[in-house]
């Protein structure tokens, strides 16, 4: 049972954000030296993973009918019959109330926000009925991670921090256009609202990559203000844009699209906050 769940919200794909929650917690640490660091991080890591959870479970729960329908999708777990839509509901509303209890363990500030992050990971799930803009909704989703790790150690707000969690939510939404290139023939029949579907492949593409050079650009600004000669932070950034960069490249064959979403942002994503964390301290 526990295996079809981590199926269900495709657990391995926590790699695009877990890495950039560490870098907030990490950034927040050498902003506040005097935190209790280890329980701060036991419940940054539970509201990560459960809001993760949430989200992803609503998102299959959402859409269930119309993964039944899209022959690239009819293989996930609800369509199979391996998860009840109940199910999956049901896990979204025990990881919800989970990362709430995580938030005001965190802190009061946390807490108070904890329904605007919800909002956000479970009102995505139906946005492509309405906008195109879905993919950015779900780039704001994640951009949340490194915002709510810091938020939770400092208690504030800072320009740069809201600055990296933009990088991570144009980073993102710019690999989701490239995903959504797969889809659109099937978007545009079932009346589905999607960047490919509004402006065709061609400027969708050059969407994608206008976001991500936008992000690589936000994310030397960060380095610029926060690390100075941290060299190990441009090594970092360097293999994040060489990363995300390539997988246009690599992705000009449709065929190649999902394995090159997963493997190149993967990657990019744990490489630099890998990296970025080790500047802080080194």
């Amino acid at each position: 049972m526990l295996q079809r769940y981590a199926k269900l919200v495709v657990l391995a794909h926590s790699v695009f954000a877990l890495p950039f929650a560490l870098w907030g917690f990490a950034w927040g640490l050498w902003e506040e030296r005097a935190v209790d660091w280890l329980g701060k991080l036991f419940w940054v890591l539970v509201a990560v993973f459960s809001a993760r959870t949430a989200a992803m479970a609503f998102n299959r729960y959402a859409d269930w009918r119309i993964d039944a329908k899209n022959p690239r999708t009819t293989s996930r777990e609800i369509p199979r019959g391996e998860v009840r839509p109940r199910e999956a509901l049901l896990l979204t509303l025990l990881a919800a109330g989970l990362f709430g209890l995580a938030a005001w363990q965190l802190s009061p500030l946390c807490g108070y926000l904890a329904p605007v992050a919800l909002v956000i990971l479970l009102g995505y799930s139906y946005t492509k009925r309405f906008t195109a803009l879905a993919h950015y909704i779900l780039g704001v989703a994640l951009g949340l991670a490194p915002v709510g790790a810091y938020l939770a150690v400092t208690g504030r707000f800072s320009v740069e921090i809201v600055g990296a969690g933009l990088a991570v939510a144009l980073w993102v939404g710019g690999f989701d256009v490239l995903y959504a290139l797969q889809d659109e023939a099937f978007d545009r029949a079932e009346g589905l609202h999607s960047i490919p579907v509004l402006l065709g492949e061609k400027r969708a593409r050059a969407l994608s990559l206008a976001s991500h050079v936008a992000a690589i650009g936000l994310l030397a600004w960060i380095g610029q203000r926060l690390y100075a000669g941290g060299w190990l932070y441009w090594v970092g950034w360097g293999a994040f844009s060489a990363f995300v960069l390539r997988q246009h490249w690599v992705s000009r064959d449709k065929s190649r699209i999902t394995r090159t979403f997963f493997t190149h942002n993967g990657v990019a994503s744990v490489v630099f906050g890998t990296l970025a964390i080790a500047a802080l301290w080194l």
